[in-house]
């Protein structure tokens, strides 16, 4: 599917990730910024993150906002998902977060217990990663919101790791159950309830990228990502796009909750398609992909992790699902993530 820009007004559909995001990426950010690298990964990768070579080291910068609403969710909240949203951009980079910055956007008349909450659970976060927040900015205006976060983060590496150096022969990891923090989010709202609730991932991953670099070394870890806004269809697509490799999964292995399939059937929504908040998708060599996947369930946030395929040679650039019953179809990105104010 090719999606042509011809909004006049930015839409809710231009920040859900996917297709649309990417064209206002593409056709409107990139072609406006001049200075986009300092000598490193930069603007135009659109990876989650930027490098900056010091010495032997590499500097890794990323930046998120977060908008999530309600502030309150099962499994979590704005700020748990604020540090980790950005924790996880770096350890995905194959960075250890070093500092995060935080910056508030406070509704005029927001509880001031509420903003205790947020704090109280963004400090609890920072400590599990571990890192510190070290700077931030505050601002109150009148608008009709209750609270958006800002979070910036370091991190340092010697071996930075993109989305873009996936090779044929490679196996594609996920590192835990998909589609957790979009269909709670979803289901919440809608007011669907099951006899086990349903719960977002919500959760930093640096420890789960440790473990598998301690047991197989950076070097053998090619590619990831973290399959948050447009899920792991998306994560997948660019991943396979940017590394120009073909990539054939199958449905059987990607694992999936029960609960999670039945609200996203009777929401109509797939899994693939929604945000993940506790998730890395790690491509990594084939000879070590057993390796990597004891090492991610040896965390606790690993233990339903899987390996759920390939990368090929064939149709490069795209993502191949092969379905329970033995078929083949195409797994394309959505043209955006179906939740609106996911993350």
């Amino acid at each position: 599917m090719v999606v042509v820009m011809v909004d006049s007004k930015v839409t809710m559909e231009h920040g859900a990730g996917g297709e649309i995001m990417e064209e206002l990426l593409r056709d409107v950010i990139l072609k406006t910024l001049t200075l986009k690298s300092a000598g490193g990964i930069g603007l135009d990768a659109l990876d989650d993150g930027a490098t900056i070579p010091l010495g032997d080291k590499h500097v890794v910068i990323t930046i998120d906002g977060h908008t999530v609403k309600p502030l309150f969710f099962p499994g979590g909240d704005i700020g748990r998902l604020a540090v980790s949203g950005t924790a996880n951009d770096l350890a995905v980079m194959g960075a250890k977060p070093v500092a995060l910055a935080n910056s508030m956007i406070i509704g005029d008349g927001l509880e001031m217990e509420i903003l205790k909450k947020v704090l109280k659970s963004m400090d609890e976060t920072a400590k599990e990663v571990p890192v510190p927040i070290v700077t931030g900015d505050t601002k109150v205006v009148e608008e009709p919101i209750e609270m958006f976060v800002i979070t910036a983060g370091i991190g340092t590496t010697e071996h930075p790791v993109s989305d873009a150096g996936a090779g044929v022969g490679d196996l594609v990891l996920v590192s835990g159950t998909i589609g957790d923090h979009g269909i709670a989010l979803m289901s919440h709202r809608e007011g669907i309830s099951f006899e086990t609730e349903l719960e977002s991932d919500v959760a930093p991953i640096w420890d789960v990228v440790k473990a598998v670099a301690d047991a197989i070394g950076w070097e053998n870890i090619h590619a990831m990502k973290d399959p948050t806004r447009a899920g792991l269809s998306n994560a997948l697509n660019e991943i396979a796009a940017k590394s120009n490799v073909g990539m054939l999964i199958s449905e059987t292995a990607v694992p999936v909750r029960p609960e999670v399939r039945a609200a996203s059937e009777m929401l109509g929504i797939s899994p693939y398609d929604v945000a993940n908040e506790g998730k890395v998708v790690m491509v990594v060599a084939r000879e070590y992909g057993e390796e990597a996947l004891e090492a991610m369930k040896g965390t606790e946030k690993g233990r339903n992790a899987a390996i759920i395929g390939r990368v090929t040679g064939d149709y490069r650039g795209k993502v191949i699902l092969e379905t329970g019953i033995g078929g083949k179809r195409f797994l394309e990105p959505p043209a955006g993530d179906p939740v609106p104010r996911i993350c």
